[in-house]
């Protein structure tokens, strides 16, 4: 891994030199500025709703490490349906943000699913060094339905974004050399940004003062700038969705023993043609890159006779039962190759029905 990686020019105390995208609605414009070289990976998750105007204004702050590059960006709803050129993001077609400059996207959704959204410009470098996020649109029956459609409803829902780090890639980036992408061999693989076991750590809790995100408690300080949690919490009998995206540059098969996923949705289309049901039961959902899948499931009942853990974190100390849902690629379960288990893996906990209060947001 040396030189790549821990990354010398990584901005301090982390170790590897990303881009991304921030959430910086309500800051002042000097809070703003302070946000060069904190990227966040990956990237907010976006909502939307059917038939309802959303406007996202994209400003591009510069990099610190890097003045002599002068990147423009832009921000692609990937698979959005009838896009307005202008606001497509793809910088042939449309306009790209220079720096010190910003953009007011406008959409109107009129199909619910999963979506995704990334930098288009120059866009393999862009999308691997980390500006990638997830963006659903809720339909208009309701936001505990995936689709208009009764049987896509449910009660918690959780995006699993995939995404890949090639270490070489981004050191290149940060000293001013440039990879050789046929080499491509990731070091790293991502949920939500975070590799296991930092996909079960709680989810950041916003910005402070000067615009930065807050530091989380211990022993998780390092996920300063990874906000996103992967960790499933759900109550023994509820109905949960898992929003499967995949923009990194590999296939990648997402499996989970001991619990039936229904696929309903695959690229922000609803799997069923009039009276015809395309919709199917799988442990494994495959994807392939830019491409994402609605997998429903209902949580099994607890049982106090199986293996039985406590979650300390919770009010109470409720105990739960426990299934991995991971990567079932075991090249993928490993944190560049290093012992124990590592890559794109987390859990879905399984408690006494009533024990969880009602979700409120994706990923809670």
């Amino acid at each position: 891994m040396s030189p790549y990686f821990p990354d010398t020019l990584a901005p301090s105390p982390f170790n590897t030199y990303v881009f991304g995208f921030r959430n910086l609605t309500g800051m002042t414009d000097g809070q703003i500025t302070n946000q060069k070289n904190h990227a966040q990976l990956s990237a907010p998750i976006l909502e939307a709703t059917e038939n309802v105007e959303m406007t996202i204004k994209l400003t591009n702050i510069g990099l610190a490490l890097r003045p002599d590059l002068v990147d423009s960006h832009t921000m692609h709803w990937h698979g959005f349906r009838n896009a307005i050129p202008l606001f497509d993001g793809e910088p042939t077609s449309s306009l790209s943000v220079p720096i010190g400059r910003n953009i007011t996207y406008y959409f109107n959704p009129h199909a619910a699913g999963t979506y995704m959204y990334h930098c288009h410009f120059e866009d393999t470098e862009h999308v691997h060094m980390g500006m990638t996020g997830t963006v659903f649109v809720r339909p208009t029956m309701g936001r505990n339905f995936a689709y208009n459609d009764a049987s896509t409803g449910f009660d918690r829902e959780f995006v699993m974004f995939l995404s890949e780090v090639w270490a070489e890639a981004h050191w290149d980036d940060a000293h001013i050399q440039l990879p050789d992408w046929t080499d491509y061999k990731p070091d790293f693989y991502l949920l939500n940004g975070r590799c296991y076991p930092d996909t079960l750590a709680p989810n950041g809790t916003g910005f402070d003062t000067d615009g930065y995100l807050n530091v989380p408690a211990a022993p998780n300080a390092h996920l300063q700038y990874q906000p996103i949690s992967s960790l499933v919490r759900i109550n023994a009998g509820e109905k949960g969705l898992l929003r499967f995206v995949n923009l990194g540059f590999l296939r990648q098969s997402m499996t989970l023993p001991g619990i039936k996923m229904r696929v309903v949705g695959k690229d922000a289309t609803l799997q069923k043609n009039g009276s015809a049901d395309k919709t199917f039961y799988t442990n494994t959902v495959t994807l392939g890159a830019g491409e994402s899948y609605d997998a429903s499931f209902q949580a099994p009942s607890y049982s106090s006779s199986a293996q039985v853990f406590t979650d300390t974190a919770l009010p109470g100390s409720p105990t739960y039962n426990k299934y991995l849902l991971y990567n079932r690629n075991y090249d993928h379960l490993s944190n560049a190759g290093g012992a124990g288990a590592g890559g794109q893996m987390t859990e879905i906990r399984v408690y006494q029905p009533g024990t969880l209060a009602a979700q409120t947001s994706p990923n809670t």
